[in-house]
Formats: structure tokens, sequence, C-alpha cells
């Protein structure tokens, strides 16, 4: 961390600071003496060892505390000679504190102090308490001060890799969600384009396979509708890969895909009617697709379940709101509870509504039909002028 760095640094600016000034202190006392030149010698060996460390601190790997016993054992042939150099015996404690287990801190943390205390009592002109006590403080404060850094550290990187383990939790929950959300996404999709595009393809079979002898031409009609049927949803399984918008709106408008949807049918498929209401104006793509796939999913909810004859699609271009309502004069239901193995349609239209800000509101009794009501609030104003067209099998 740059705490510890700086706080190594200045550990490193320390002892060779206490060398300089241990060495002045020895010169200007003794005078350059035998004595004090071997001393001199000694302590220019010190600093040579503990530069070696320090610059091949990351290469020296566990080897580091047969380097810290090397300056330990300098450093103590030096006090020897000079009893003045002891004080940086404080440096060398927080070497020790880094390098060294607790017990083997708390031995060499002893021997220091006591060496740090015989020099001071061999230079010292009158033994007092003093002599003895301040080292042991010094000692003793240094190592607490050490060791509740040293506490901290663990405390902050512990931290630090709980709020690492937190952000690859999340990240991977964001990831589960997104591959569930992109599950659900493609589920509507198949639901409200291959598989209704596959039942009307099936259902246009059927009446071509029975009016096949008695009506060649119409037989033929049927087999025509559902290749296009067939195309359009290839073109939808090719979306899917390339993720683009739906096929049934490239070129064209709501209305207009509306419209398409609405002949799109059978003999057996009920009649539909299409009403677009207000004057129009641009929609998002999103808002686009989600009206259409709403009423692809009541669509086919009318021709599977409902045995109605007739249905009636209403487009309202409105101030400030698009509606689309889908009617039916079928059977109706007292509960929107879905047949075993089905239902899944309300469900997903709700759910892609939502992912427009918009609502989905179904009505229904028992032999009164089904109404449907999709809301998507839309800035625009919009006019109540109406027209009316009407698209259905024949």
């Amino acid at each position: 961390m740059r705490e510890r760095v700086w706080l190594n640094w200045a550990m490193h600016v320390g002892f060779y600071l206490l060398l300089v000034a241990s060495a002045l202190r020895l010169v200007s006392r003794h005078g350059m003496v035998a004595q004090t030149v071997a001393a001199l010698v000694v302590c220019a060996v010190l600093a040579l060892a503990y530069l070696v460390g320090v610059v091949s601190w990351s290469r020296l790997g566990r080897r580091r505390v047969v380097w810290l016993g090397c300056v330990a054992a300098v450093w103590l042939g030096l006090v020897v000679v000079a009893p003045s150099f002891s004080w940086c015996a404080v440096p060398l404690l927080f070497l020790c504190l880094r390098l060294l287990n607790a017990r083997a801190f708390a031995v060499a943390a002893a021997v220091l102090t006591l060496v740090v205390i015989a020099a001071q009592t061999k230079i010292a002109q009158e033994v007092d308490p003093s002599l003895i006590l301040a080292p042991i403080g010094i000692a003793a404060m240094t190592a607490v001060t050490f060791w509740e850094l040293q506490r901290e550290s663990a405390a902050r990187q512990l931290l630090i890799d709980d709020l690492i383990s937190t952000r690859e939790t999340l990240a991977d929950s964001r990831h589960r969600t997104g591959v569930l959300e992109e599950r659900e996404r493609l589920a509507r999709e198949i639901h409200d384009t291959l598989a209704q595009g596959l039942t009307s393809m099936g259902i246009l079979l059927q009446a071509a396979d029975r009016v096949w002898a008695a009506d060649p031409e119409l037989a033929r009609a049927h087999v025509r509708r559902a290749a296009e049927a067939a195309a359009e949803n290839l073109g939808e399984a090719r979306r899917f890969v390339r993720d683009l918008r739906p096929p049934g709106l490239d070129g064209t408008t709501l209305p207009e895909a509306l419209a398409r949807l609405c002949a799109n049918g059978g003999d057996d498929a009920p009649r539909v009617h299409l009403r677009v209401e207000g004057e129009q104006y641009p929609l998002e793509p999103g808002v686009q697709t989600a009206l259409l796939r709403v009423a692809q999913g009541a669509l086919a909810n009318v021709r599977d379940h409902a045995g109605a004859a007739n249905a009636t699609i209403t487009l309202s271009y409105l101030d400030g709101e698009v509606t689309l309502d889908v009617f039916d004069d079928g059977a109706g239901f007292a509960e929107p509870a879905p047949a075993p193995g089905r239902g899944y349609g309300l469900r997903a239209m709700r759910d892609r509504l939502a992912g427009v800000r918009g609502v989905l509101i179904v009505e229904s009794a028992p032999g009164e039909g089904t109404a449907l009501a999709a809301r998507v609030p839309v800035p625009g104003p919009a006019t109540p002028p109406v027209r009316e067209q009407e698209v259905g099998a024949r």
C-alpha cells in the first residue's frame, strides 16, 4: 500500500541519518584516531550492506532474513567498536518486525534493546535509570506502533479482498440475470412469432387439404399463403441471429403491419376488422414492435381459444398515449386462468409492454367475449379523425 511504501522509505532514510549522526558524533568527540577510522570503515560496510538489501529487496525473497542477520551482525560489531551507533537499532527493529514471526521478533527486540542499554551505559559518565528505561520504552513504543500499522494494513487488505469478492459476486449475479432476461426475451419472441407462424401455416395447410379435391384453386391459394407465412417466419428466425427490427415492420408502418397480420387467416379464422383512430405520428421502434407482438398474441388467442366469428383491432393515436384494443365475440372466460400447458401469451404481452412502460388490461365474461387493451405512453400530439378498414379471410 502507499502508506506502507512511505513508511519503509522513511525508515531507510532514518537509518542512514542515524549512521551519519553517529559518525559525526564519533569524529567530533574522539578525532581521527585509529579506533575512529576502524569504526568508520565498519560503518561504511554496514551502509553498503544495508543498501544492497534495499536495492535488491524484491529479488532477495526468502533470503531477506539472511540479509537482516548479516546487517545485524555488522551493526553489532560496529557498536562494540563505537557504542554511539547503538541508536541505529530503531530501524533494525522495524526490519525485524517486517521479516520475523512474533516469537523471533520478541527475541530480536530483546537483544537489540539490551545492546542499546549496554552501549549507552558504557559511554555514559554515570549510570542512571533513564539509560535502561529509555531504550525499553522506545523499543516498546516502536513495536506497538508498527504492530498497529500492520494490523490496520491487514484489516484494510481484508476489506479490499471482501470488496473485490463482492464485486465479482455482483458481476456473476448480473451475468446470470442478463442470461435469464435474454432467455425470457427469446421465449417471448419465439411465442409471438415462430410458434404463431407455425400455427398459421398448419391451419392454412389443413384448409388446403380439406378443399384440394373440390376447389384446387382455393387450395393452392391456401398453400401460397402458407408459403408466405413460412418466409416471414424464416425472416424472424434470421432476426434472432442479427437482432434487427422485426421484418413485419421493415419498410411499413404499424397500421400496415397490423393489416397484413389480420389478413393472415384461413377459412376457420374469424373475420378481423382493423380500425385506426387519430392522426398517425412516429413511434419508437420498440413501441411498434411491442404493439405488433401484442396484436399477434391476442389474435392467436382468439383463433385458438375464443371460438369467435369476429374480432376487432383498434389502434388509437392519442395525445401522449398510443393504445391497441382487441375485442372478440367469442366464448370469453370467468377467470384468467390458462389451460394446462398454455397461458404464456398474456404474461409475455405484459412483460413486453413493461419494457416500453406500457400496461395491459384484460376484461372478459362467459359468453360475452374478451376485450384486451394495451396502453403505452408516448410523446406527441394526435387528433381524433377515424378511418376504418376490414380485413379478413374469405
